[in-house]
């Protein structure tokens, strides 16, 4: 018999092998009917799973991101499915769910086309109404590699070769009309798939080797309902509108060019914006007892051996060479960090030693990932290392989480918490893994904060907390990452002297809170559509004169303006004054100030914001103090 232990703590016995379908329904028939699966000490199953051990139980809907999981790698099987009947010589290599639906990768002489993606949008609903059985069969190596073998699904019989000799291998039948190597999990039929959307044709090389096949990609989407379909199309024509590559071409802040991929170029209001963010978040770290420090790009190759990169990270870090030396461009800043704290001798009395970089970091990713400022190849970061005692740890991790609660809320982003533990390739003593995943636990259930486990997804030096951010799309970006780590301070034998005059380790904490500035710059451009808090902005005030006559005001009127402290210019272009209107808003300026005789007269003004409403009749120091309040307080919201 094994023992399932309930999300109430409640415990109920089977016996081994029990199907995850069967403890559900013994749970609740109406929960079995809406759910789709379960987590299963960790683990997500489908109903047609086996339990063969004492287990933590969780049944998952379509609303968890693991229900999704179960749902969309469904789905890439019912893709695969329509394709195989639309193309029946197309040969299969992978179908997983991803974070917003699924894909599948096939080799094909047909070269798809948009007009195919509907041809298999409707054959896939097509099979989805006979409500055929997922059936969940083990096999022998020898039989899976028959069958594949005998299907010329090449790609699927090289995984099948992959696999150790004694192996379990599952294959997924979905009725009679297609089966497919798979470990699942699994929907148990195909009617519960009622709408779908294939999105986008992308190629992709076999197991993402350059020297390999290219592979062509359908990604796609799928729902329990069409209205959940009909709400992300209308979710999908709202992010269009908030690409920040657009924004960023109509903001005139960053632009991309052929003569770097992947490497951007800030403009003038992208600076204005980024060292406005960066001014603030100095000004925080330094009220939190954080001294900035600034180290080299490249530093030599064997600092990159003995800090563990050259094992873990290679692939993807550019070299060069220096006097016949061989030197490499840095990923990331913690090695320049840790030779920074070991040029002093440090005491127990000093610690922790917060040192924060803005460090700028390279890092080789394929062309195919990249993506405006979400995926580039050299970035910013807010690094920042704390050495500490061992006993400091849990108190450093409250300061750090304080301070990206205070980042997040300040741009109005709502967050949630992931702890990442050991993953395969990790580095270090198993003991020093166990105990710094015990302080990062502790740390935050005696803070009482909610978080998600994320077995396996640590760094290859130690496990962290990472934050992610809900923006205004309802979209989530992983940002903000506080990592625990013994290795370097061991690899770089880094000491202290405590109490008794021996020499002792330091722990030491990773951390980032923006994480990649210009990702983080990306984020905000989407999150706000471009309509940056009045604090942040590159275009604050224009002054707009209806005619020439009215400059000598309009320049009377920006001295003042500039005088406050603010960001003010005068359209002075020979245009009409729609255009000049249209002009500021398309550039998201907070404030525009159309100006002729009746406020030169008057001395009292209108103020129109970026919506186009109006404000009449406001003096020029009424309307400074307002905006100045509005500015100096951060508010999100216009005063106008």
């Amino acid at each position: 018999m094994i023992k399932i232990t309930l999300p109430d703590e409640s415990v109920k016995e089977y016996e081994q092998g029990v199907l995850v379908g069967d403890v559900t329904k013994d749970i609740s028939m109406g929960l079995y009917r809406s759910a789709l699966g379960a987590v299963v000490n960790g683990k997500v199953m489908g109903y047609q799973e086996k339990i063969t051990e004492d287990s933590d139980f969780r049944v998952v809907k379509f609303e968890d991101k693991e229900g999704k999981e179960i749902f969309w790698h469904t789905t890439s099987h019912l893709m695969a499915a329509a394709i195989k009947d639309l193309f029946p010589d197309v040969k299969f290599a992978i179908g997983p769910a991803i974070a917003d639906g699924f894909y599948y990768d096939m080799d094909l002489e047909h070269r798809f086309v948009p007009e195919d993606l509907e041809k298999i949008e409707k054959k896939m609903i097509e099979i989805a109404k006979k409500d055929l059985p997922m059936e969940r069969v083990e096999v022998s190596r020898a039989e899976a590699l028959d069958l594949f073998n005998n299907d010329g699904q090449d790609y699927k019989v090289e995984l099948i070769n992959d696999l150790p000799e004694d192996s379990t291998i599952t294959l997924y039948k979905m009725g009679d009309v297609f089966t497919d190597l798979c470990r699942g999990p699994h929907l148990t039929s195909t009617k519960l798939i009622k709408a779908v959307k294939l999105k986008s044709i992308a190629g992709a090389y076999w197991r993402g080797d350059s020297d390999r096949q290219m592979l062509q990609r359908i990604y796609g989407i799928s729902f329990e309902k069409a209205k959940q379909l009909e709400e992300y199309e209308e979710l999908q024509k709202e992010i269009e509108k908030r690409d920040h590559r657009k924004i960023g071409k109509e903001m005139d802040l960053f632009t991309f060019h052929e003569e770097g991929p992947g490497f951007p170029f800030f403009h003038p209001n992208g600076m204005i914006l980024m060292n406005e963010l960066l001014a603030w978040w100095r000004g925080v770290l330094e009220e939190n007892g954080y001294g900035e420090i600034k180290t080299p790009l490249i530093l030599n190759e064997d600092l990159w051996h003995r800090s563990g990169h050259w094992d873990h990270y290679k692939e993807n870090m550019y070299f060069t060479k220096i006097d016949e030396d061989d030197y490499a461009i840095k990923p990331m800043n913690c090695p320049g960090s840790v030779l920074t704290f070991a040029s002093n001798q440090h005491s127990y009395r000093d610690l922790p030693i917060r040192l924060a970089e803005f460090g700028q970091v390279h890092r080789h990713e394929l062309s195919g990932t990249l993506h405006g400022l979400f995926r580039v190849r050299t970035f910013t970061q807010d690094d920042a290392h704390v050495y500490c005692l061992p006993s400091q740890i849990k108190d450093e991790v409250y300061k750090i989480i304080d301070l990206a609660d205070l980042l997040y809320s300040t741009f109005g982003f709502k967050y949630s918490i992931e702890l990442s533990t050991r993953p395969d390739d990790f580095m270090g003593e198993i003991e020093d893994w166990d105990f710094a995943e015990e302080q990062l636990k502790a740390a935050l259930e005696e803070r009482g904060i909610e978080y998600e486990l994320n077995p396996g997804d640590g760094a290859f030096y130690g496990p962290k907390i990472d934050f992610h951010l809900e923006d205004a799309a309802k979209r989530t970006w992983q940002c903000g990452t506080i990592q625990l780590d013994f290795q370097l301070p061991q690899n770089f034998d880094l000491t202290y002297v405590d109490e008794n005059g021996d020499k002792k380790r330091p722990v030491m904490l990773h951390r980032a809170l923006l994480g990649s500035i210009e990702r983080f710059i990306g984020v905000l451009t989407e999150h706000f559509a471009g309509r940056f808090p009045l604090w942040l902005n590159p275009k604050q005030v224009e002054i707009i004169p209806v005619s020439d006559k009215f400059l000598d005001f309009a320049y009377d009127l920006q001295a003042k303006i500039k005088e406050a402290g603010f960001r003010v210019e005068v359209d002075s272009r020979n245009e009409g004054v729609g255009y000049k209107i249209r002009s500021a808003q398309m550039m998201r300026t907070n404030y525009m100030l159309v100006v002729g005789e009746r406020e030169e007269e008057s001395g009292k003004l209108t103020i129109r914001n970026r919506d186009g409403e109006e404000t009449k009749d406001i003096a020029i120091d009424e309307f400074i103090q307002r905006i100045s309040d509005e500015r100096d307080n951060m508010d999100k919201e216009s005063t106008f």
